[in-house]
């Protein structure tokens, strides 16, 4: 990722779902002035949801997810529709397309619920204004277009912008607890797993809102940690480090220094740092034989040393010295029964829309299924738990 890019988890997630020739991909084509998806007359040529980033005007940086059909049948369908209630769980705005020549059928109303019920705003499109005869009154939510003549295009646009709920500006990751000139120290491993030629993303993320902080922020490896201290005139304002080398970081840095991690503040800036607060308190009860689902947002070549499906494994056992079983889900694949597991062990979820990670979140609360995080559940297991919190009291209360 370059300093310029605006990633996925940062943009409008606009879906568009519907029946099957209900003209959804005509539509998405329209809208976005590109050949996005595959048009034909044969009903279900949308077999997998098309995800598109791109700016869309007159709202800006979007993600544009084209659905299969609501409606796809037999056992191969059945699986799409599923794929489609996913889709959901990051869904900022849904445009629902109707067959105008057809109007609303059980299908749509079944959206509608859906949409509701994960209270996530929604248009009415009719599309194919341009075979029906009798214009329909339309209320607030709704409009009639054609995607083969462009009628009211451009003002689906309009109204896509305006019921779009743009990320608000005024979140922080670290940023707001920050004084213009405080000097930051990034601790970030370099090793096997690290991408070639660029920083993850929670790094540059982090960066950006300590340089628009008007702060300083000084990048150093791990092994390199003790000397880069030792040449600092004053001691850094805060230590902010990747979870996995907590441990040694943790012994390097002196107690009168604030250290937290990447993935604690992903959690805060995501919203579910109290809830992994909470959650991590399970860790000290888990039993022989309990399941501990670990989940990353992103989809990535596990190799030796991997946090998710080594590291994190690995110390749980030691920790609580119980034979618990490890269950691991990635992208996009998160589990809707969680009742199986005694914990959630989730990443930072910088690749995860808020929506999403709200979604997640709210599962595992609503099935009793304790949710922590990467920085939070090492932060325990290492003994610094309380020391990672520190630049948030409140929290720190909170921990058992």
């Amino acid at each position: 990722m370059s300093l310029n890019d605006i990633p996925s988890s940062e943009r409008v997630h606009i879906g568009f779902f519907g029946r099957r020739n209900a003209g959804k991909s005509s539509v998405v084509n329209a809208v976005t002035g590109q050949e996005l998806s595959v048009v034909s007359d044969v009903k279900g040529t949308t077999t997998d949801p098309v995800t598109k980033a791109m700016e869309l005007l007159p709202l800006g940086p979007v993600v544009i997810i084209d659905t299969p059909g609501f409606d796809d049948e037999g056992a191969l369908g059945e699986l799409r529709v599923r794929k489609t209630k996913q889709i959901l769980n990051r869904t900022d705005l849904a445009v629902l397309i109707v067959d105008g020549s057809v109007g609303l059928t059980e299908t749509e109303r079944q959206l509608i619920s859906i949409f509701t019920d994960k209270e996530i705003p929604y248009l009415i499109v009719y599309n194919k204004s341009d075979i029906v005869e009798n214009k329909r009154v339309c209320h607030d939510n709704e409009i009639e277009v054609s995607a083969i003549t462009g009628e009211n295009i451009y003002e689906l646009k309009e109204r896509i912008a305006a019921l779009a709920k743009l990320p608000s500006q005024d979140k922080h990751i670290i940023g707001d607890l920050l004084n213009a000139g405080d000097m930051t120290v990034l601790v970030t491993p370099i090793d096997s797993s690290a991408p070639k030629g660029r920083m993850i993303l929670p790094q540059v993320q982090t960066l950006r809102d300590i340089l628009d902080a008007d702060a300083t922020a000084l990048f150093t490896k791990e092994f390199q940690l003790a000397e880069t201290l030792e040449k600092l005139a004053a001691p850094p304002k805060l230590v902010i480090t990747d979870s996995q080398a907590f441990a040694m970081v943790s012994r390097i840095v002196p107690e009168s220094i604030p250290l937290t991690s990447f993935s604690i503040l992903m959690a805060r800036y995501k919203g579910f740092l109290e809830t992994s607060v909470k959650g991590a308190s399970a860790i000290k009860t888990l039993k022989d034989g309990d399941t501990v689902l670990i989940s990353e947002g992103c989809t990535h070549h596990r190799q030796c040393g991997d946090i998710g499906s080594i590291k994190l494994p690995a110390l749980l056992k030691k920790f609580t010295g119980k034979n618990v079983n490890i269950e691991l889900s990635s992208g996009r694949e998160f589990p809707d029964n969680l009742s199986k597991y005694s914990l959630v062990i989730h990443c930072g979820g910088c690749m995860l829309g808020e929506r999403e990670m709200t979604y997640r979140r709210k599962s595992s609360e609503d099935q009793s299924v304790p949710f922590t995080n990467y920085g939070i559940a090492l932060a325990l297991m290492n003994g610094i738990l309380n020391r990672s919190l520190g630049i948030f009291p409140d929290l720190a209360r909170e921990i058992k």
